[in-house]
C-alpha cells in the first residue's frame, strides 16, 4: 500500500487533452462575448473621434468666415475720429456798458492745422499741450505751399506795450512778415483797440516776478506760442520799454539772413557771474559751462525748437538755480554755449546801457532822447556779421520811458527810416 502511494506521488497521471476541450468548450461562448463587445467599443470610439472631429473643422471654418468678414467690413470703414476735450475758453469782451461772452473755444486740434488763427493768439491749451505742439517739426524741408518766413516779435511786458504807437509805425505796411506775441500779466485787462497790429496778440500767460524761474517759464512759453505758426523763422524778445533802431525792412533782412542766433554768452569770474554757480548742477552743468549774458536773445527756428523742448537743462536749472542766481540770465548763455555754440553769434542785438551799474540798466526819459544818441546806438559799434565786419550791431535798444515817446515818433522818419 505505502509502495503504491510512493509510486503515484513520483508518477502523476497524464494531464487528459479531453479535459481541456471540454472546458473550453463551456468558455467559449464566454470569449466570443468578450470580443463582440471590445469590437463594438472601438468601432463606437473610432465614429465618435471622426465625429467630434469634422463639428471642430466646422466650427473653426465659420469662426474664420466671421473674422475674415468682420475684418474687411472694419478695414472698409474709416477709424472712429476721437477728438481730445480741453475746457471751454472764455473770452470777455467789455465795450461801455456792454459785455460779450464769446465761448468758441479753439483747442489742440485747431492747432494741428498748417497755420493757427492769424487774429487771435488765445487758445485753451495747457503748458504741457502747448509745448508737445510747438515741438513737432517737419522732417520734410520742402513745404506743400508757398511760405513766406516771417519775424516774430515776442513782447515780455508787465501790462500795455506803452511804446506801442512807435511799433504801429515800424510795422505798418509790412502785413505777411512779421507775427507779434504778448505775454502780460494776467491781471491786465486794458483793452487794445481792434484797429492796432497788438489786437489779440495776448498769449495764455502766468504771472513773472523779477529775477524769479517764472521769468525764464514765460520766455519759453512766449516761443512756444510763436512755434505754433509755421511760418515764423525768426524769434526775437523785446520788453515794453524796447525801441527798434532801424525801419522794418532792415530789422527783417538783417534776420533773416543771418546765418547764426544771437544769445549773448560770457565766463564771467566773480560773485555775480560764477559765484552764482551751484555745485548740485553737476554733472548736467559743469562750472566750466557755466555762462552768463543777457536775457534778450534773437534765434531761428531751429534753436527755438530745441529750447522749448529741452528738459535736461531747464528742470537743472528750475531745482538749483535760485535766490541770487537769475536763471534768465544764465539758462540761455549756458544752454546754447554748451549745445550749440556754433550756430550761436555770442552777441545780443538789444543795446543796454549798464554803465552806472546796479541790478538795472540805465533808463532814458525825454530829454535823453536825440538825434545825435540814437545814431550813435545805430552804427556806434563794430561786430561781425555772416563772416564779416560791420557797423550795424544792435537792431533794438532799451529802457525807453512812456514820456519819451513824443520825441521818439518825431525823430523816427528821419533817423530810423520809417515810412
Amino acid at each position: 500500500m505505502k509502495n503504491t502511494i510512493q509510486q503515484q506521488q513520483q508518477h502523476p497521471p497524464p494531464f487528459s487533452i479531453t479535459k481541456l476541450f471540454l472546458n473550453l468548450q463551456m468558455h467559449l461562448p464566454n470569449l466570443f462575448s468578450y470580443f463582440v463587445i471590445f469590437g463594438f467599443g472601438v468601432a463606437l470610439g473610432i465614429a465618435l473621434s471622426f465625429h467630434l472631429k469634422n463639428i471642430s473643422l466646422f466650427s473653426f471654418d465659420d469662426q474664420l468666415h466671421q473674422l475674415s468678414s468682420s475684418s474687411s467690413s472694419s478695414s472698409s470703414s474709416p477709424p472712429p475720429n476721437i477728438q481730445p476735450s480741453s475746457p471751454t475758453l472764455h473770452l470777455v469782451t467789455t465795450t461801455g456798458n456792454q459785455t460779450t461772452v464769446n465761448t468758441t473755444r479753439t483747442g489742440l486740434n485747431d492747432y494741428v492745422s498748417l497755420r493757427p488763427n492769424n487774429n487771435n493768439a488765445m487758445h485753451d491749451m495747457t503748458e504741457e499741450e502747448l509745448l508737445w505742439r510747438a515741438s513737432m517739426a517737419p522732417r520734410i524741408h520742402e513745404y506743400p505751399f508757398k511760405r513766406v518766413p516771417k519775424v516774430a516779435f515776442l513782447f515780455l511786458t508787465r501790462g500795455a506795450v506803452t511804446l506801442a504807437p512807435l511799433w504801429e509805425k515800424f510795422f505798418h505796411g509790412h502785413e505777411g512778415l512779421y507775427s507779434i506775441y504778448v505775454h502780460s500779466s494776467p491781471s491786465f485787462n486794458e483793452t487794445v483797440p481792434q484797429s492796432s497790429v497788438f489786437h489779440g496778440r495776448r498769449i495764455p500767460s502766468k504771472e513773472v516776478q523779477w529775477g524769479k524761474f517764472s521769468m525764464l517759464e514765460a520766455e519759453r512759453r512766449l516761443l512756444a506760442n510763436a512755434l505754433l505758426d509755421i511760418t515764423n523763422q525768426r524769434f526775437v524778445l523785446l520788453s515794453e520799454s524796447c525801441i527798434p533802431l532801424f525801419n522794418f525792412s532792415t530789422i527783417y533782412n538783417y534776420l533773416i539772413n543771418s546765418s547764426k542766433a544771437f544769445v549773448e554768452a560770457y565766463d564771467l569770474p566773480g560773485p555775480v557771474g560764477r559765484g552764482r554757480y551751484n555745485r548740485r548742477m553737476r554733472p548736467v552743468i559743469r562750472l566750466e559751462q557755466w555762462r552768463k549774458g543777457s536775457q534778450w536773445f534773437e534765434m531761428d527756428r531751429a534753436l527755438a525748437l530745441e529750447v522749448i523742448s529741452d528738459k535736461k537743462y531747464f528742470v537743472t536749472f528750475k531745482r538749483h538755480c535760485k535766490a541770487s542766481c537769475y536763471a534768465d540770465e544764465h539758462y540761455l548763455p549756458t544752454f546754447v554755449s554748451a549745445k550749440f555754440w556754433k550756430r550761436n553769434s555770442n552777441r545780443s542785438l538789444t543795446w543796454v546801457d549798464w554803465s552806472k551799474g546796479g541790478p538795472h540798466p540805465a533808463k532814458f526819459q525825454r530829454r535823453d532822447v536825440t538825434i545825435e544818441f540814437l545814431k550813435r546806438l545805430r552804427s556806434g559799434s563794430h561786430c561781425e556779421y555772416n563772416g564779416k565786419r560791420t557797423n550795424i550791431c544792435f537792431l533794438f535798444a532799451r529802457k525807453f520811458l512812456p514820456n519819451a515817446l513824443d520825441r521818439l515818433l518825431r525823430f523816427a522818419p528821419k533817423v530810423m527810416g520809417f515810412n
